[in-house]
């Protein structure tokens, strides 16, 4: 081999060596760009999927915000409800406390009414119990001469027994009201209506007038046959409408006050 000949193919080596370094270097650039872009591409997506976990991080601490204040609404709620369920619990507790005491007063003076009473014949008197209010009943002829307003002697004594039961207990309301068949009245008195009315006030009269029962509490009318207790066809039927009822009522001013409550309430 001669001289030129090896230095050319010296020169051969070295060219095709620098040549496979070139195309290595430019691979590796290559490599390296198309790896900085995966990379960069790959960060943009994290940033991309941190955005996506704090929107979702962001979300669930306004739902568990929302969860805790609908949970304290709701606590806060539950407990006015039971606050409120025990105020109106405790107030018809009250008003049902409140209607017994009325129940036992006018039990009780029933009871007084009927002690005070003891004697006289059924047919001539009755006491009952009814709608809160004690109704002493007194017939006709227990009370008037036929056709007449004035009390006789025996319908005194009895209303004297009832006005010391009266004077004891002052909170007691007293109606005094006249009753008559459905025959029409002749003589002294215009109609029905005035008899039954004329009775009443006499009953009244002697009450306050002669036993001292306190004129404030006492209220006098005549319903004439309007409110019959038996049928005005048969004579007792209709001895039986002609009576007068004195109608006692026990103090209501708490239970209206109650009452006035609840419903304000």
């Amino acid at each position: 081999m001669n001289k030129k000949f090896l230095c050319a193919l010296i020169a051969i080596m070295v060219i095709a060596a620098s040549c496979v370094s070139k195309r290595k270097l430019l691979d590796s650039q290559m490599q390296y760009r198309t790896l900085q872009n995966d990379s960069a591409l790959m960060a943009s997506k994290i940033a991309d999927q941190q955005a996506s976990i704090n929107k979702l991080q962001s979300d669930i601490n306004a739902l568990n915000q929302q969860n805790t204040q609908l949970s304290t609404d709701a606590s806060n709620q539950v407990n006015s409800l039971q606050q409120n369920l025990q105020a109106q619990q405790k107030r018809l507790q009250d008003l049902q406390n409140l209607l017994d005491q009325q129940r036992k007063a006018t039990s009780d003076l029933k009871n007084k009414m009927i002690s005070a009473l003891t004697g006289f014949s059924n047919s001539d008197l009755t006491i009952t119990q009814k709608n809160g209010k004690v109704y002493v009943s007194l017939s006709e002829k227990f009370l008037f001469p036929s056709g007449s307003a004035v009390v006789n002697d025996s319908g005194k004594i009895a209303l004297n027994k009832l006005a010391t039961v009266l004077i004891a207990n002052p909170d007691i309301a007293i109606d005094i009201e006249g009753h008559t068949d459905s025959i029409p009245i002749r003589g002294k008195f215009e109609d029905n209506w005035a008899l039954s009315t004329a009775r009443a006030t006499s009953v009244v009269r002697i009450l306050v007038n002669d036993y001292k029962v306190d004129p404030t509490r006492v209220i006098a009318s005549g319903h004439a046959w309007y409110d019959p207790v038996d049928v005005n066809s048969t004579p007792e039927g209709r001895a039986h409408n002609r009576r007068t009822e004195i109608i006692l009522s026990p103090n209501l001013d708490e239970l209206y006050k109650l009452l006035e409550q609840n419903q304000q309430q």
